[in-house]
């Protein structure tokens, strides 16, 4: 039985009868540009197979009736007048917000049925809580007639976890399920969300991308994300500019002198700008056709998270230092940080050796052993029946 089988048979014995449709939304893997979106910038994510799956129906009610096959607990039945930000701390915060956010932007919304399951594993620095907010946003677009394209649906899921929830985001993983193409890694413009998309076939070139969870997890809603991102807006302030995309690379050095002995800001204008740069230089040599030598970018964009932006761990440093020993092509942390996952680029030939040098390395260290699995591009989010 395929999952959209079984959210329908799930469905139907929650509420009695056969849901509408059953949409899916994917998680993400970013190949390079980490926490610059939020500063306006560029970013090149890519869905992975791993999806939220939603079966619903509409209600005429003014009531939302949520239920998740991966958490324990029966449904949760809310009304739709009584949804304000910060008034929900579980896993309903995120189908709820953006129903709140539809309803708040003028959509006729009026009520929902829903039965959700993923695969996407949460805390894993994914974007499990982007997939959740996506498959219920194209379900709710679709089951209402509201003709809403992807990128707004997009605005619409990171508003409602920016205001809803309550987290930081940027706008990137909520963009990448919603937009991403099948063997294709999304080039896009945080600033305007105009979009690229880059042919990314590893398999056909030898290679594989391999996903390591370091199963340390994170929640952007700690404080140490909203932190960095508001260093990063006063350093935008100090140094005149929207937003730390417009210092461009070359005037890096100078805008750092201007910072003077604002050490803090300095290292979170540093990444940011590098990063941009970074991503600029994947997207030009994937184009070239040159894969391989993305792997050094990606190896540089780990050393500035890890002492510039400072939100890498033990174990995250351990997986890239490993797989780098052991002959991976390039590696780095991937995600908001603070545990989460890293990924490695390596010939295929070597994925065994590196898989195995890495759970060892884990094990001496006496790190929890890590979850592995190969990143292939995917779809976007889309309706499955």
């Amino acid at each position: 039985m395929g999952a959209e089988q079984q959210v329908s048979v799930g469905f139907a014995e929650l509420y009695g009868t056969a849901p509408e449709g059953v949409w899916a939304a994917p998680g993400r893997v970013n190949l390079i540009g980490e926490h610059t979106d939020y500063n306006d910038g560029f970013v090149m994510p890519f869905a992975l197979p791993h999806t939220a799956v939603a079966a619903v129906s509409r209600r005429t009610d003014g009531r939302l009736r949520l239920h998740s096959g991966d958490v324990e607990g029966g449904i949760a039945e809310l009304r739709l007048d009584d949804l304000a930000p910060e008034s929900d701390r579980s896993w309903t915060a995120y189908p709820a917000g953006v129903v709140w956010a539809l309803r708040e932007a003028g959509h006729p919304v009026t009520g929902a049925d829903v039965h959700l399951t993923s695969t996407v594993p949460s805390g894993a620095g994914l974007s499990s809580s982007a997939a959740l907010e996506v498959v219920v946003a194209l379900a709710l677009n679709d089951l209402f007639e509201l003709g809403l394209p992807g990128w707004q649906l997009a605005r619409l899921c990171q508003r409602a976890e920016n205001v809803y929830v309550g987290a930081p985001t940027g706008i990137m993983d909520q963009t990448a399920s919603a937009c991403c193409e099948d063997g294709h890694a999304l080039f896009l413009d945080t600033r305007d969300l105009s979009q690229k998309q880059i042919p990314f076939d590893l398999a056909a070139e030898g290679m594989r991308l391999l996903v390591v969870d370091t199963q340390v997890k994170h929640a952007h809603s700690d404080g140490e994300y909203g932190k960095r991102r508001a260093g990063c807006e006063k350093g935008a302030a100090l140094l005149g500019v929207d937003a730390l995309r417009d210092i461009p690379y070359a005037e890096l050095d100078a805008a750092l002198e201007r910072l003077g002995d604002e050490e803090e800001v300095r290292r979170l204008v540093r990444h940011v700008v590098t990063e941009d740069r970074r991503v600029e230089r994947v997207v030009s040599l994937l184009e070239s056709g040159d894969t391989r030598a993305i792997g050094p970018l990606l190896v540089e964009g780990h050393a500035s998270l890890r002492d510039d932006f400072r939100i890498s761990c033990p174990e995250l440093d351990l997986v890239v230092d490993t797989a780098l020993a052991s002959g991976a092509l390039g590696a780095r942390m991937t995600g908001g940080g603070f545990g989460g996952s890293a990924i490695v680029l390596a010939e295929a030939a070597d994925v065994d050796t590196i898989g195995k040098a890495v759970e060892e390395a884990f094990a001496a260290a006496g790190f929890t052993a890590p979850r592995t699995f190969e990143a292939v591009p995917s779809p976007g989010a889309r309706r499955l029946v």
